[in-house]
């Protein structure tokens, strides 16, 4: 890569990549989840940096406080509920502290684009009582993710970097130039029993520790410059951070504004200054009144949620809604996004030729059986016409809701659904619970060797890393033996007869059993695509039966099934399930 001064347009992602990379960060892991999966595949391709994926994020985490440890700086990266799975670690860490500078980058998800919540994580900042750092904008990603290696050597503490979906996927110029090495002292491997063996007798001492630091905290949060105030020329004042600080400033740029960076623990002395200035002070703020509510309990008047929404991602037309309500703008003018221009609906839907579609088709013809599902892409195997999957919780649920359904009920049959990359992130273990009790229940395990979802990720089952350091895959045929569960199966879903066979064998079959679905991703590493099927027209009987596999090469047509040749991938489960021999065939002359 070339190192030279230069300026570019990048990515938020992209900006956090770079930042880490400036500010000294030398080890990094993650799991991918959007919108944070691009963070670490731009870190890889930077020299001498270590950069991989993780099974899962406590993994990650852990690994990236372990490197910290040893004297390197590092980071860790996961969406908004990732971290719910790395907090067992983040709280124990609060009281550890750091040895080099170790940033956890939580990228939250308002308005659920590509999540099963809208959860706030600036909660968990207060909760493990360590600082919080807020960028609005790639530029200030980029900075302040160097700051924040600097402040967690300072404090010795973890730091939470919180982006969102708009900061991460937004574009902006940055100017990108060698690292600058400020590390204050060249760190080693720590060897502290009192500060990192966490007994009883020592996480006592050092959560008083933890308590004193957040003292300090406070005192620096009053004196950081990345706290700022905006002088405006009306009598308003704003307090906001991350993304709605811009479409505040785009707003009412008149206005005085209190723009937070460092957004725990807040500068309340600062703030309650500012706030006697005006007349009216609103914050500003997506999801939760995080501020808002650290304001009110150090007694500063300021108003906020009740002209805000509590759900939803923020743009201009909600935060001028809520201008408009609070009075502090007089009337409407953007209509960024009015009924007259709204953008046709485009479900969601499972690529043209994708291997779960077999697996679904072949579950919905079962009445009597109850399908916990899981998160990946065949999360969409829920939706119509497919309509396979009746829970959808979170990472690796699928199996453990399916054991506890299992041991409780006998009315319906449970089946599991799971893909590989969520199967080694949480799903192991409740394999093993359904295992060890004698769960009566049927897993199925996607394996497509790839995380599909987030774009394409290795796991370990695809026998390369992030780096691209080649291994033998994890079998997951083997492992599910290795435990102990006699019945395995492997099969190959194209294979549509034989695959619908095993599955209705074993969901009637008493007891455990594992099938594995072994077939790769239809678009990784590149698109697969074999000669396209055509509809044969004077043997099509119009019956729709190969609708209801949900593909979107298939149309119908002046009461025809037509198959769009461009987007078919030849996988041929439409002329499995087609009721009439011969009116679906592989195209001549391909």
């Amino acid at each position: 890569m070339d190192l030279k001064l230069v300026k570019k347009i990048v990515s938020g992602n992209e900006a956090i990549s770079i930042g880490a990379y400036k500010g000294n960060a030398r080890f990094a892991s993650g799991y991918p989840g959007t919108p944070s999966s691009e963070i670490l595949e731009h870190f890889k391709s930077y020299p001498d940096v270590i950069a991989q994926w993780a099974p899962n994020e406590k993994a990650g985490f852990e690994a990236a406080l372990g490197a910290s440890i040893a004297g390197v700086r590092s980071f860790a990266t996961m969406k908004h509920v990732g971290l719910n799975v790395a907090a067992d670690p983040l709280m124990t860490a609060s009281y550890t502290g750091v040895n080099a500078g170790f940033v956890v980058v939580s990228a939250d998800d308002p308005g659920m684009h590509s999540s099963q919540n809208e959860q706030d994580n600036r909660r968990y900042a207060k909760f493990a009582k360590i600082p919080l750092i807020e960028p609005t904008d790639p530029f200030e990603a980029m900075g302040y993710m160097q700051y924040a290696f600097v402040v967690s050597e300072r404090f010795d503490t973890p730091v939470l970097f919180r982006t969102t979906t708009r900061i991460s996927h937004s574009l902006g110029v940055v100017q990108f130039d060698p690292r600058t090495l400020d590390n204050e002292k060249e760190l080693s491997l720590d060897k502290n029993f009192r500060k990192y063996v966490m007994l009883p007798a020592n996480a006592i001492e050092r959560h008083k520790t933890v308590l004193e630091r957040l003292e300090s905290l406070k005192a620096f949060s009053e004196e950081t410059p990345i706290n700022r105030i905006e002088k405006g020329s009306i009598n308003v004042g704003i307090i906001t951070a991350g993304m709605a600080y811009n479409y505040v400033k785009e707003l009412l740029p008149e206005a005085h504004f209190f723009k937070i960076g460092f957004s725990y623990p807040l500068p309340t002395n600062k703030l309650s200054k500012f706030v006697k200035d005006f007349d009216r002070v609103l914050v500003v703020e997506e999801l939760e009144p995080f501020m808002e509510e650290e304001l009110k309990i150090a007694g500063v008047d300021v108003e906020g949620k009740k002209y805000f929404p509590y759900n939803g991602e923020f743009n201009l037309d909600v935060v001028e809604e809520g201008l408009y309500k609070a009075g502090v703008l007089k009337e409407k003018t953007t209509a960024v996004f009015t009924e007259e221009f709204e953008l046709p609906k485009r479900p969601p839907a499972l690529c043209p030729g994708c291997p779960h579609r077999p697996i679904f088709d072949i579950l919905h013809s079962r009445k009597d059986i109850f399908i916990t599902g899981d998160i990946g892409c065949y999360t969409l195997g829920a939706l119509p016409p497919l309509s396979a999957m009746h829970t959808t919780i979170c990472m690796g649920a699928s199996i453990s809701v399916a054991v506890g359904m299992a041991k409780t009920q006998d009315k319906e049959k449970v089946v599991a659904v799971i893909g590989d990359s969520t199967f080694f992130h949480t799903g192991i273990q409740p394999l093993i619970d359904a295992y060890v009790n004698k769960a009566n229940m049927t897993v199925i395990i996607l394996d497509n060797r790839i995380t599909a979802m987030t774009g394409g990720q290795p796991d370990p089952s695809s026998g390369f890393s992030l780096s691209g350091d080649e291994f033998e895959p994890v079998d997951i045929v083997r492992f599910a033996k290795a435990l102990g569960i006699e019945r395995v199966f492997e099969v190959d879903q194209y294979d549509y007869n034989a695959t619908k066979e095993i599955i209705n064998q074993q969901i009637d079959t008493e007891g455990l059993s594992v099938i594995v679905a072994k077939r790769p991703c239809v678009l990784a590493p590149k698109k697969i695509k074999d000669t396209p099927l055509v509809v044969v027209a004077d043997k099509c009987i119009g019956c729709k039966r190969c609708l209801r596999i949900a593909c979107p090469a298939i149309d119908f047509k002046d009461n025809k099934a037509v198959i769009d040749e461009v987007l078919c991938t030849g996988c041929e489960v439409c002329k499995n399930v087609c009721p009439v021999e011969g009116a679906i065939v592989v195209k001549e002359g391909k």
